[in-house]
């Protein structure tokens, strides 16, 4: 999740093991090995540095076994936090449904009438947004009975840099042509997005440019966003993507825990 400002948890992974974030557990990891060794020095009149310098050089899994298990205790308690906050906008929403209204501008595909609906708020330069994009498109196939509604929210523009809105506002103008699910899944697929690239997938896709051009300039677009953004201020948004099932936030990303929820939801 991109936080406002990644959320998806990183797998493990050893390579440039002293490097960032490493090196902190790498001091913690020599800390417990001095623990270990404390009394050392007074029982054998060694020398104590040399002695836990050896120790690490021949037990080197010491310094692999307390990162990894650092990184399980960080995950864990993000996850805590991350439900925890879930649980704190569904409570929200139960005591004021209108704060995740669908609005009639609203991307909406599936039934109207559907049992189940999932809402997204995303930014189209969020990494987790990207990561997750083609899930939640094939999510949209298998499930063809739910409502996916998509709200754009651009958070990632900083300075004069207003990149994620220019998208944002070029994927109001697709929707406006009937464009905005193969204009939404290339501007997620484009890895570096700038405006040009943005204005050459509009055109890509068939989507008319001077029509479009006025669209994203209008007063109607950009009270959208704000609308939005307004809405996800109301509900504590803290980061994107942040799914919504049935009013149930979701403290998971994951399409996986998506799909799941989605089931669950049809079940209930």
């Amino acid at each position: 999740m991109t936080d406002t400002p990644d959320q998806t948890p990183a797998k493990p992974r050893f390579g440039g093991f002293l490097a960032g974030p490493r090196a902190n557990m790498a001091a913690l990891a020599m800390s417990v090995a001095a623990l270990g060794l404390a009394a050392a020095p007074y029982a054998t009149g060694g020398d104590f540095d040399g002695r836990v310098r050896s120790y690490l050089l021949n037990n080197p899994e010491i310094l692999q076994e307390v990162s990894l298990k650092l990184e399980e205790k960080a995950q864990q308690s993000q996850l805590v936090q991350a439900r925890e906050h879930a649980r704190e906008m569904t409570a929200r929403i139960a005591a004021n449904p209108a704060l995740l209204a669908v609005d009639a501008g609203d991307p909406a595909f599936g039934p109207a009438d559907a049992r189940v609906t999932v809402i997204e708020f995303f930014d189209f330069r969020c990494p987790g947004c990207k990561s997750t994009a083609p899930e939640v498109l094939r999510l949209m196939q298998t499930h063809p009975d739910v409502r996916f509604v998509f709200k754009d929210w651009p958070i990632l523009d900083r300075g004069t840099d207003d990149t994620s809105h220019y998208a944002a506002r070029a994927a109001q103008a697709a929707h406006r042509q009937g464009k905005y699910l193969p204009v939404f899944q290339a501007l997620m697929a484009e890895p570096a997005l700038t405006r040009t690239a943005v204005d050459r997938i509009l055109a890509a896709n068939g989507v008319v440019m001077p029509t479009a051009r006025t669209a994203m300039a209008s007063p109607e677009i950009a009270r959208r966003l704000a609308d939005i953004q307004m809405s996800a201020a109301n509900l504590g948004l803290q980061g994107t993507p942040t799914f919504f099932i049935n009013g149930q936030a979701s403290a998971s990303i994951q399409p996986a825990d998506i799909d799941r929820a989605i089931r669950a939801a049809k079940a209930g």
